[in-house]
């Protein structure tokens, strides 16, 4: 397999460009940084084309801006996948809940079920699915993803069991804070929202009382209620519209009944 250095040598030599090239083309863009570490010296430049030397991140950047090739697949040269990055972080448990800042990526594996799929009956995939295609994550049920982020519930927050299980994936519709007060008949209807307070985030069903935003848990949590001033104490992110959870917690000796009840915020 050709090593990294030798297609960057490829994409250098198809441009037409010598060392000395490169070297004054670093120079410019080291100039624009306000950072010498963008500059390549000729030595260093053709170690990592001969020798297999890794550039650091700013040379790399600079050879990509020469070059006109994409940081992204030029770091997969090296054998960094970044579309690797959210199945790696969710195997890395945290206790906390917190936001995921990992923007979506190239594409995912969709089953396609057979034409005589009756889709509004639970069926298992495994087994009707005719072939794996592959969708663009843009066009996943048709939403626009610039308007979504999302949120892991840490492994040590109950608030939500067990609507929403530690260590769930959920996805947050931001344009969505306004928190409601009708328009639901039963648990499963109701919105839950997540929140940002004192540099750490929540989830949960939330009421306005006055001033005063109540986080409220499940009952079956056996969690108490936070309540927080608003909108000085804390941030509603937005409503959490989809999740993604395991049928057994990580933490399986961790129950509720086990977990005693915690104080109220204020």
């Amino acid at each position: 397999m050709e090593r990294p250095g030798e297609r960057l040598k490829r994409e250098r030599e198809r441009l037409g460009l010598t060392y000395r090239d490169v070297g004054a083309a670093s120079q410019k863009i080291a100039a624009r940084r306000l950072s010498d570490e963008y500059t390549i010296a000729l030595s260093r430049l053709a170690d990592i084309e001969n020798k297999g030397t890794l550039p650091t991140i700013y040379r790399l950047y600079t050879l990509c801006a020469i070059y006109r090739l994409d940081f992204e697949e030029v770091l997969g040269w090296y054998g960094v996948d970044l579309r690797n990055l959210p199945p790696d972080a969710l195997q890395i448990g945290l206790e906390e809940t917190h936001l995921v800042h990992f923007r979506p990526r190239g594409q995912v594996p969709v089953p396609q079920p057979r034409a005589d799929t009756d889709l509004e009956e639970t069926s298992f995939l495994g087994h009707l699915a005719r072939r794996w295609g592959k969708l663009p994550l843009a066009f996943l049920s048709g939403l626009d993803l610039r308007q979504y982020c999302y949120g892991v519930i840490g492994l040590c927050d109950f608030t939500m069991w067990p609507l929403l299980r530690p260590g769930s994936l959920v996805m947050i519709d931001v344009s969505t804070r306004k928190i409601a007060s009708t328009g639901w008949s039963n648990e499963f209807e109701r919105p839950i929202y997540f929140l940002e307070h004192r540099s750490a985030y929540m989830c949960g069903w939330c009421a306005l009382a006055g001033k005063k935003l109540v986080v409220e848990p499940h009952p079956i949590s056996r969690q108490n209620p936070s309540i927080f001033e608003f909108p000085s104490e804390i941030d509603v992110i937005g409503q959490v519209i989809g999740v993604a959870m395991p049928l057994e917690s990580e933490r399986r000796s961790a129950r509720p009944s086990a977990i005693p009840a915690e104080s109220p915020d204020r």
